[in-house]
């Protein structure tokens, strides 16, 4: 897998998002508000001039609070797991208490500049991948100089593998036997792996629609509407319902817009 580009994240409102499951290893560092974390037994805020490393397959209901200022804003970076694993063998990253859940700390000038490289260019010139790909590992080791470092993934488990795919063609109408032909596997052997991990095919598809959703309204200006069909849905409304019942907040107060080009934000479900 490529190496993927940081994000910026902007709220000019406050909103929680309900058991948000990290799927890739990430950094977030704040630049305005709050970024909260909440677990049964845990609770943890950055505030700016402070980050957050998360680890893949942890579940958190996230805040982001513009706390007293213009809006909340922060730069989100995920980890392909060749990367992982690439820093966990370098020298830098030995002897390191890997993080298991999520870790706080601070984002001095040059983490945030690291973090900053890896945003797409301004530029009409792509930035090329095997640049790239050394931009978001010089984040994993100075994060690594910094005491922090991430455990190296293990194989795929059945359900993110499937996830990874359905990704790429989000309106494709999707179904086992589609699935089980681009594995090379027989459609029984398919579906026994998925219900061995307590999903189906139809919950799968659902979560990663709706978690690319969020990522394309926290990340971009594309209108709700735009959003909600790249993402398989035909129906606005319905889609909107849909959001809601998943994170709690409807579309409309997620979308990342400066108050200098807000939408309406009374949209409700």
């Amino acid at each position: 897998m490529d190496a993927a580009h940081g994000a910026r994240v902007v709220a000019t409102q406050a909103y929680t998002l309900k058991t948000l499951t990290i799927r890739d290893d990430a950094f977030i560092a704040v630049l305005g508000g709050r970024k909260t974390l909440h677990a049964p037994h845990a609770r943890l805020s950055a505030d700016v001039q402070q980050g957050v490393m998360l680890a893949r397959g942890t579940q958190w209901d996230v805040t982001n609070d513009p706390a007293g200022r213009r809006e909340y804003a922060a730069l989100a970076i995920a980890f392909p797991a060749e990367l992982i694993r690439e820093c966990h063998a370098l020298e830098a990253a030995a002897g390191l208490p890997e993080v298991d859940a999520a870790q706080v700390l601070a984002v001095d000038e040059e983490l945030l500049a690291a973090v900053q490289r890896t945003l797409p260019p301004v530029a009409a010139r792509p930035l090329a991948g095997a640049l790239l790909r050394h931009r978001v590992l010089e984040v994993l080791i100075l994060l690594a100089q910094r005491g922090h470092r991430f455990a190296p993934a293990e194989s795929l488990p059945w359900p993110e593998r499937v996830r990874r795919l359905v990704a790429q063609r989000l309106h494709a109408d999707w179904d086992v036997a589609t699935l089980a032909t681009a594995f090379h596997v027989s459609e029984s052997t398919l579906r026994r792996r998925l219900e061995g991990s307590g999903t189906t095919l139809a919950a799968l598809v659902r979560d990663i629609r709706l978690e690319t959703a969020l990522g394309l309204l926290q990340t971009t200006r594309l209108p709700v509407g735009e959003v909600a069909a790249r993402c398989g849905w035909k129906s606005h409304s319905r889609f909107t319902v849909a959001f809601q019942e998943r994170w709690g907040v409807p579309p409309s107060v997620v979308r990342a817009r400066l108050k200098d080009d807000a939408q309406d934000l009374t949209e409700t479900a």
